[in-house]
């Protein structure tokens, strides 16, 4: 996926706001969310979409993908949605006694991009918000539980490591390697970098028989990505502040600090 020349899917920005339990991502699409937590979703209340193959809930006047649908509802193209808005829910039966106020709420999220009140429903007990704009261009999500996005993150960075380039073998036969999700504790090593607003960049990615190398960049705070982008070619240029490596022989992962 690019936008304009920019591919988004090989550098991710992240901004953590714990205290709000808000992150905002740049690089990371609904399809890898849903590929690496979808055992978390149970159903979603669409607020703000573009896809034509949702169920109606008369009440609530929004649509939603049941359980069943969400596989067929990932492969789709969010991205070009533009404005793409969603809440889980447990049960439908909660939003058929779902009253005017929460109703008004979550019209307010749709149309706002950002909670009137809390992110969070007790009658419907969503563990995620998810506000983006040009999927995975610009993306702010809510987490009841913040472990999710540090499991989302060490999960996609080795899904994506998987996809660099291929390795030529001895015999010079392209090796597609798989690697290992990340250790929850290394990524939490990078909690003070995300918090400042950090990037890192498999665009600028080295590797060779033993390593690959993964710059890390401290930018600060955006949520403007065109910005942050254009922060981000400046110091991509200069010496990176963390790097996280995977050592193909013990086949381990380890962030340095610089």
């Amino acid at each position: 996926m690019k936008k304009g020349n920019l591919d988004i899917r090989d550098v991710i920005y992240v901004h953590l706001n714990e205290k709000e339990r808000f992150v905002l991502t740049y690089g990371i699409e609904f399809s890898e969310f849903y590929k690496v937590l979808f055992s978390t979703l149970p159903s979603l209340l669409l607020l703000k979409h573009q896809y034509d193959d949702g169920e109606f809930h008369s009440h609530t006047q929004f649509e939603y993908i049941p359980n069943h649908s969400l596989a067929k509802f990932s492969k789709d193209n969010h991205y070009g949605y533009g404005d793409f808005v969603w809440i889980d829910f447990e049960e439908v039966e909660a939003l058929d006694v779902l009253e005017g106020q929460p109703i008004a709420e979550l019209l307010y999220l749709g149309h706002k991009m950002e909670p009137l009140k809390t992110p969070f429903w007790q009658s419907l007990n969503n563990q995620y918000v998810y506000l983006a704009h040009d999927d995975g261009w610009f993306n702010k999500t809510y987490y009841k539980r913040m472990d999710s996005f540090f499991t989302l993150f060490s999960e996609v960075i080795a899904n994506k490591s998987s996809e660099l380039k291929a390795e030529k073998a001895l015999l010079g036969i392209k090796k597609k390697r798989v690697y290992p999700v990340i250790p929850l504790e290394m990524v939490t090593e990078l909690k003070r970098f995300m918090r400042e607003g950090m990037v890192l960049s498999l665009q600028k990615a080295s590797q060779n028989r033993s390593k690959l190398e993964i710059p890390i960049w401290v930018l600060g705070d955006f949520d403007n990505m065109d910005d942050m982008y254009e922060e981000y070619e400046k110091n991509s240029k200069q010496k990176m502040d963390a790097k996280l490596t995977f050592d193909k022989k013990t086949k381990e992962w380890q962030i340095t600090i610089l």
